[in-house]
Formats: C-alpha cells, structure tokens, sequence
C-alpha cells in the first residue's frame, strides 16, 4: 500500500473510532445524568403523538443517538409500556433529535478539542462527586467527538485530488439514487448516522465534496440508522417488529420524497445558507434539520396509516402476548362501580397471563426450548405493569369516590398481590431451568415423572381459583381449598422421595437442590390460589 493512501486510510479509521467513541461516551454520561427520567419521559410523555414525538426529541438530544432511543422505544413495546402508535411519535421525535448533533459538529471548535479533553479529565479523575464525574463524561466525549472529527478532516484531505474520487461524488450529484445506496450502507457498517453526517460535513468543508453531491448520501444515511431498531426486534413480539418496521417505513418515504424534491430541497439549503452565511457544514446541518422536521411533519397526521400497514404486514399469530391494559378506561371512574368491574377483567387477564407463565416455565423446563423462557419473561413483565396500572386505577375509582362494595375491591386488591406472586414463582423456575442446562444438570425419570404430576396438580388448582374468582363459585372455592391441601400432601412427599434418591445415588446434589426448589415453587403457587379461594369465601 502507498505510504501516503495507508496515512489516510489509518487517519480517517482512526478519527471515525474516535468521534464514535466520543458519541458513545457522551450519551453515555448524558444517561447517567438523567438517571431514570429517561424512561419517566418515554413513558409519561406518549399519551398522544404530538407528546410522543416531543419524547422522542428530548431523550434523543440526552442520549445522543436515535438508534438509542428507536431501541427504547421498540423495547418498551416489546414489555407492554408502550403501544405501537405511541412508540411512532417516540420514533419520530428520535430522527428530529439526532439532528442536534449536526449542528454541535457545524459549530467548528475541534481546534479547542484537547482543552475540552483535558477539561474532562480533570472532572473524571480529580472529583470525586459522582455528578461531576458524569459532567466530565459528557465534556470529555464531546471533545473526543471534535479530535475525531480533525483527525478525520486529516485523513480526508488528500481524497479530492484523487480523480476516482473526484469522479465518484459527480456520479452522486448526478445519479442521487447511488447517493442514497452509499449513505445506507455506509451508515449500516459504521452503526450511527451521527458519524455519515460528521464525515459527510468534514469531507465537504475540506472541498471533497459538494453540497449537491452530499444531500443523497444524508437522506440514505436516515434509512441506514434504521438497522438497529431493526436487529433489537429479532426475537421480540409482534408489537415490537412493527415498531422497528415503522422506522424503516417512515425514513423510506421520507427519502422517496425528498428526493423527488431534490433541486427544491437544494436550493432551498443553499438559500438557507446564503442569508445566514454559514460554510458547508452548517449547510448539511440545515439539510438535515429540515429533511427530519418536515418528513415528521408530513407524516404525523398518517400515525394512523403507518400503524394499519404495518400491522397488516405483521399480522397477529396465534399465541401471540397481547400487551398494554384493555379494560381500565378513565371515562369509567367516575362510576365507581363500573370501574371496579373493568378492573376486575384486567385481574383476571393478569391471572390467566400466570397460569399461562406455569405452563411455558415448566415445559422450558423439560424441554429446554428458549421460546418459551422468552414468553415467559414478557409474561412477566406484562403481570408487573398490570398490576401497577391495576392498583392506579382502583385506588383513583376509591379516592374520588365512594365504593359501593368494600369487601369486593379488599378482595380484588388481596387477590391482585397473590396472583402476581404467582407469576414470581413461574420465573423462578425459568431460572432454575437456566441453571439445570447451564450447569448439565440430569433429572432421573421417576423425578420428572414426580414433577409434572405436582405441576399438573398446581395447574388445576390455579385454573379453578381464577375460576372460583370469575364466577364467585363458593362450590369451586371449596374445591380449591381441598386441592391445596393435596398439594401440600404431595409436596412433602415428594421431598422424602427425592432425599432417598439422593442418598441413594440415582440424582446428584445440584440437582437435587433443583427439584426441591421447584417443588417449593409449586406449593407456594397453590397457597397464593387458596388465598384467593378465601377472598371468594369471604375468609380473609
């Protein structure tokens, strides 16, 4: 390789490895600052798009990458925090933010990088304060970001003078479809359309190229970032692929658009420019801001529509986990009575989610078969965020006013504790299978055996006290309470049983603990459903 094309090659990868850290590193501070308001804000401030799109804006200006929050957004789906059309607005909003680091890397301070370095540094290593050090994060990442970016503009330099590159960037202002396939792709490898912008703004203010020949390659860039939403929803829920497909979508048309309003969209950044007298950089900063706010704009009012194509697209299948309340209306606090019904349909949505979870945790048991952990896990979740919304709701219809019927929200609100319990001890024994395959941990067959008799029978038993619960069936409550009675029976039984095979030698001591726990869990379970019997029987 020539000396001088190897210095280039080495300047420029290693300018983009440091602006990359440099972003990295100063979202990372960003987040630590913010602590948990980040997800406060994705979840309280989406209750309509307009508020979404806001959301989206904000976390993205704090964690400096719209990949970041599209991912958040996408994973918020996935657990049931957050509904297809509210995670939109959030997407959204996330291509509006990103555009603030264009403009930070249009301002030119790299020549003032290594003080701002050296500035973080002292905040890192010298204080001990945790604030100030994630201060000095912040200061020290963006530093970085600006060293990147002059040891990039180094690299860069010699390139304009290469007649293949010269003959390159004229094909991109000439033919913007290669344009918007270069940005794409560059984007795709790199993993963040910040560095294709930095790149795109170093390379035009050193002459590489024109402002005619960058504005495909930025608008591809936005389609590029779109992959990581995409590769977070591998494996997630319906809900979620829907989400990530959404960002595809929505940056897709916005570039069709675009580009058919090229030499519009052209003139008007360069008149921009003009009438400001900034360089090229902000130039593409202006480029960017605008591409971003007007296809938000455009596409706003068909939130709706992107939602319908995309659900038809990714239709529902059966088995598929449901997330987000169907039955807490706020229109139906103010009849106490009425609210305390829907309520009531949500508890039981939230008990049959757990009976559900008994099912796949120990069939994953048996089988190994990672699907169902991961049902299990978003079961999980969707039992934590009903029960919180559950408790919200009842304790609003009892605040504003008064409930007719005392004894039935007591029973509701008892019930709504044990039957989350329930969904603990499911995930307790997903773990206790991570632990049996991690560590190759054999079970003998009358232990198996042992084990889905006791699962059965726990299964019964939680199926009829949901339906003793449902129904107020007095009869069925009793029944419950017989049934808990032999899994207690059957429980102690099944630990004499084991402990002689134990002694014996047929399974070994880890999983011995194993079957013992699991065994523990499934009695437990039978002891939340005869709680809830009780409630049913007005005993507690």
């Amino acid at each position: 390789m020539d000396l001088s094309m190897q210095d280039v090659l080495f300047k420029f990868l290693g300018g983009l490895g440091i602006f990359l850290f440099g972003i990295k590193y100063m979202g990372d501070g960003l987040e630590k600052s913010a602590g948990d308001r980040l997800r406060d804000i994705l979840e309280k401030m989406t209750t309509n798009p307009i508020k979404g799109v806001l959301a989206g804006i904000i976390v993205t200006v704090l964690l400096q990458t719209s990949s970041g929050t599209t991912v958040l957004a996408v994973g918020f789906v996935n657990a049931g925090l957050m509904t297809l059309r509210q995670a939109i607005g959030v997407i959204m909003g996330a291509n509006i933010g990103t555009t603030v680091t264009a403009f930070i890397i249009g301002i030119k301070i790299e020549n003032y990088a290594l003080p701002i370095i050296a500035a973080g540094a002292i905040l890192l290593f010298f204080f001990k304060k945790k604030r100030l050090q994630y201060m000095g994060q912040i200061v020290f990442g963006f530093g970085m970001l600006f060293y990147g970016l002059k040891t990039m503009g180094g690299g860069l330099k010699p390139l304009k003078d290469l007649p293949i590159f010269h003959e390159m960037m004229v094909d991109f202002a000439e033919n913007p479809l290669l344009g918007v396939i270069f940005g794409t792709v560059f984007t795709v490898i790199v993993q963040s359309s910040s560095a294709t912008i930095g790149i795109l703004q170093q390379l035009a203010s050193e002459g590489g190229i024109s402002l005619k020949a960058a504005l495909p390659i930025l608008f591809g860039d936005n389609i590029g970032t779109t992959i990581t939403a995409m590769l977070a929803a591998i494996g997630a829920s319906i809900a979620a692929k829907r989400a990530a497909l959404t960002h595809v979508i929505f940056n897709l048309l916005g570039t069709f658009i675009a580009i058919l309003l090229l030499p519009l969209f052209y003139n008007l950044v360069y008149w921009l420019g003009e009438v400001t007298q900034v360089d090229v950089r902000m130039q593409i900063a202006y480029a960017h801001g605008i591409f971003n706010f007007t296809n938000v704009f455009i596409q706003l009012p068909f939130i709706g529509v992107l939602a319908y194509i995309v659900t038809k697209i990714y239709r529902d299948r059966e088995g598929e986990i449901e997330f987000g309340v169907k039955n807490l209306d706020p229109r139906f606090l103010d009849n106490p009575s009425v609210a305390i019904g829907q309520a009531e349909k949500e508890l039981l949505r939230m008990a049959n989610l757990t009976k559900e979870m008994l099912r796949d945790s120990t069939e994953y048991f048996y089988t190994g078969n990672e699907k169902l952990s991961e049902a299990t896990k978003q079961r999980e979740d969707l039992v934590d965020l009903l029960e919180e919304k559950i408790i919200d709701y009842m304790t609003k219809a009892a605040s504003e006013h008064e409930i007719p019927d005392t004894e039935k929200y007591s029973s509701l609100m008892y019930a709504l504790k044990d039957i989350e319990r329930m969904g603990d001890h499911s995930m307790n024994i997903v773990e206790l299978a991570e632990y049996r395959y991690n560590n190759k941990l054999h079970l003998s067959e009358e232990a198996n055996q042992e084990l889905r008799e006791m699962v059965d029978l726990t299964s019964e038993t939680m199926a009829m006290a949901i339906k003793a619960l449902e129904d107020n069936d007095k009869e069925l409550a009793m029944k419950v309470v017989e049934l808990e009675e032999k899994v207690d029976k059957m429980e102690r039984q099944l630990r004499k049983t084991h402990l002689k095979r134990l002694n014996e030698g047929v399974c070994t001591g880890g999983s011995g603990v194993v079957f013992l726990d699991i065994i523990s869990n499934l009695e437990r379970m039978a002891d939340h459903s005869m709680n809830i019997a009780q409630y049913v029987l007005g005993e507690i």
